[in-house]
């Protein structure tokens, strides 16, 4: 294209990029104490109380922005503790507390051994939802809030089969590191809950829920409770470790007092496997049927 044509789509206005890049002009208002700066490229300014609102839209637009370029459509939520292990980071905290003499810190690392399990299967079925999910028309990337634990455990279960994987990190006093194993442009920050969660949600098909505390509990209820109330759309809730969710949560009880509806059960899946989740994910989406099932022609067979 020669200059006289790209003349004809050529912008009117130089762009706030452009403009944000030029060097002040006069020193006496490059300093910190001046107004002079463009409010766009203004932190101090941006960072006031009344500025919430604007805040608000930047941490809904930007992750929102990025993963509509990439392609991203659908994801599947992995849920769970950031203090579950990897098993062997655990098996080596167990034989250091043999060693030592401490009965207390014995028990606490051989639950947190016992515990450690839960990694390796969210590892398995992140990797699994990876690479089965490859053949699809839409593949599904795996999303965690970006941490250790369980959460690494799903964003290394993708890294592990080539895939690419979604970390929604949050700023927090302590376990706010995103793990290693995040891709780059995929790895978000938070401030905001409120817009963290919305986003776990915004291209789910699903939510797959490993043991976990005050977080995992929060993140889980919040979305059956979205679900329940017709807010959003039904989809999939697994729930892992039957004796565990058992122990936490007499869902039952729920019932029986009239707190929740015997329907309101159906609103997730308790399993053990990285294969059983797979299945009961196939099973609801198709995922594991010929072609012709699934595929463009589905309607007239």
């Amino acid at each position: 294209m020669d200059d006289k044509t790209s003349a004809l789509t050529a912008r009117n206005f130089p762009s706030a990029h452009d403009e944000a890049r030029q060097p002040a002009t006069d020193r006496r208002y490059a300093g910190p104490e001046s107004s002079y700066r463009l409010a766009f490229t203004d932190t101090d300014f941006l960072l006031r109380e009344e500025l919430r609102p604007v805040r608000l839209q930047l941490e809904l637009l930007k992750p929102e922005l990025v993963q509509q370029e990439l392609g991203i459509r659908s994801t599947i939520v992995i849920y769970g503790s950031a203090r579950i292990p990897d098993p062997e980071a655990a098996a080596v905290a167990l034989e250091q507390a043999r060693a030592g003499t401490d009965l207390q810190a014995l028990r606490r690392a051989e639950t947190a051994l016992a515990m450690s399990h839960y990694y390796d299967e969210a590892r398995r079925f992140a990797g699994i939802v990876t690479t089965r999910s490859r053949q699809l028309d839409t593949p599904i990337y795996v999303v965690t809030g970006g941490g250790p634990g369980i959460m690494e455990a799903g964003n290394r279960g993708a890294h592990d089969v080539g895939g690419k994987s979604i970390g929604l990190n949050i700023v927090l006093p302590h376990e706010q590191a995103p793990n290693p194993y995040i891709t780059p442009e995929l790895c978000f920050q938070f401030h905001y809950f409120a817009l963290r969660k919305m986003h776990f949600l915004m291209r789910s098909i699903a939510l797959v829920c490993f043991p976990g505390g005050f977080g995992t509990l929060d993140e889980l209820f919040e979305t059956l409770a979205l679900v329940q109330t017709g807010k959003s759309r039904r989809r999939p809730i697994l729930l892992f470790g039957k004796d565990f969710w058992r122990k936490l949560i007499d869902f039952q009880h729920l019932v029986d007092t009239g707190m929740i509806g015997a329907a309101d059960l159906d609103l997730f899946h308790v399993v053990e496997t990285a294969e059983q989740a797979w299945d009961v994910l196939a099973a609801h989406y198709g995922f594991d049927q010929p072609g012709s099932q699934t595929g463009e022609f589905a309607d007239y067979i």
